[in-house]
């Protein structure tokens, strides 16, 4: 099948180091379960499989199951296929997000979309909802699987929703918030969850896990809308500007929006959306500018992150608890990184 993607690795190479330690071969072990999953398709499908999981992103959905089981008395092969199949869930939404946005760069590779069409990407990323689905459904309990097929739905009801409110200017701010919370944050919160069921009958760690799971979720959406907008391709490893390109709005745009001359504004904001693909990104981020967008966004992410960081308080004090703490400090910090630009001079390697 090629060389694996070894999951500590690909965390690591984005800024978060050493932080995952003993858990290392559990992790492992959910890439290794990743790549048995193939046997489970058709042979004439396996290479699009293997070529979309194989792709190794950065795992946080699995890291966050395991992590959740740890602090609540260990890891098990319960929580090793619970990541593989919180991975395949979210390769899912990411296969048809990138249809959705009619992105071509995804993990510093092509997209299903780009490589086999729109057609072929939309059944493969129901194929991988339908096989995780199949692999929750196998534990004894069905709770698993009832929690899975909840969240999932609630993700693509989510991305529905948005699809729906593209283009329109009326979106307000809370309304953003409760999109993302569903089509992100719902994934993290059930991941922590669960990872903590498996373990756990005390409900109040396990409440304050869901809680961490949520809010870490809308802050990283938060991240990677900002993202989207400020980022730069070469070092994302994929697509940037498709929010404005597809017409969504985000935290930016929508602070923007609130600050200002609202008939000017949307009148700028109008002609950009019109303009699709062709929109240009620096009179965006010019208008953006205007009313300190980004850094009131970050205002707004930091809120959440605190927020998640307060939920660990209920939590046993060790290893994988300082874990747990690491990600809020760790997406903030990325935050704070893309205040430089994309048009500023690129950093040395």
């Amino acid at each position: 099948m090629g060389t694996p993607v070894a999951l500590a690795g690909s965390i690591r190479s984005r800024g978060l180091r050493g932080f995952l330690g003993p858990l290392e071969p559990h992790l492992d072990a959910v890439e290794e379960d990743l790549r048995r999953q193939l046997d489970a398709f058709a042979p004439e499908l396996r290479p699009m499989v293997r070529a979309t999981l194989e792709a190794g992103g950065k795992r946080l959905r699995p890291a966050l199951a395991l992590l959740a089981g740890e602090v609540t008395g260990g890891v098990d092969d319960r929580h090793v296929r619970l990541g593989t199949i919180l991975e395949m869930v979210h390769t899912a939404t990411l296969v048809h997000d990138d249809i959705l946005d009619h992105a071509e760069l995804r993990r510093q590779g092509p997209t299903a979309t780009s490589r086999w069409g729109p057609e072929l990407a939309v059944l493969l990323g129901d194929a991988l909802f339908a096989h995780a689905l199949q692999l929750a459904a196998a534990y004894p309990t069905p709770h698993v699987c009832a929690e899975i097929a909840r969240a999932t739905n609630t993700v693509c009801s989510g991305e529905i929703l948005q699809t729906l409110r593209r283009q329109d200017l009326s979106l307000a701010i809370p309304e953003y918030i409760r999109l993302i919370e569903m089509k992100t944050a719902a994934l993290f919160e059930v991941s922590c969850r669960l990872g903590a069921f498996f373990n756990c009958g005390d409900a109040a760690a396990t409440a304050a896990l869901a809680r961490y799971g949520r809010d870490l979720g809308i802050a990283y959406q938060i991240y990677d809308d900002c993202l989207d907008i400020y980022g730069r391709e070469s070092e994302a490893g994929k697509s940037l500007g498709t929010d404005v390109a597809t017409g969504k709005l985000t935290l930016p745009v929508l602070l923007a929006l609130d600050a200002g001359d609202r008939t000017d504004d949307c009148r700028e904001l109008e002609a950009l959306l019109a303009a699709g693909p062709a929109a240009d990104a620096r009179r965006l981020r010019a208008l953006l500018a205007r009313h300190q967008a980004f850094e009131r966004g970050l205002e707004v992410l930091d809120r959440y992150l605190a927020g998640a960081a307060a939920h660990l308080a209920e939590l046993p004090d060790g290893p994988a608890r300082r874990a747990l703490a690491a990600l809020p400090r760790t997406i903030g910090g990325r935050a704070a990184r893309l205040r430089r630009g994309p048009d500023a001079p690129a950093e040395g390697v």
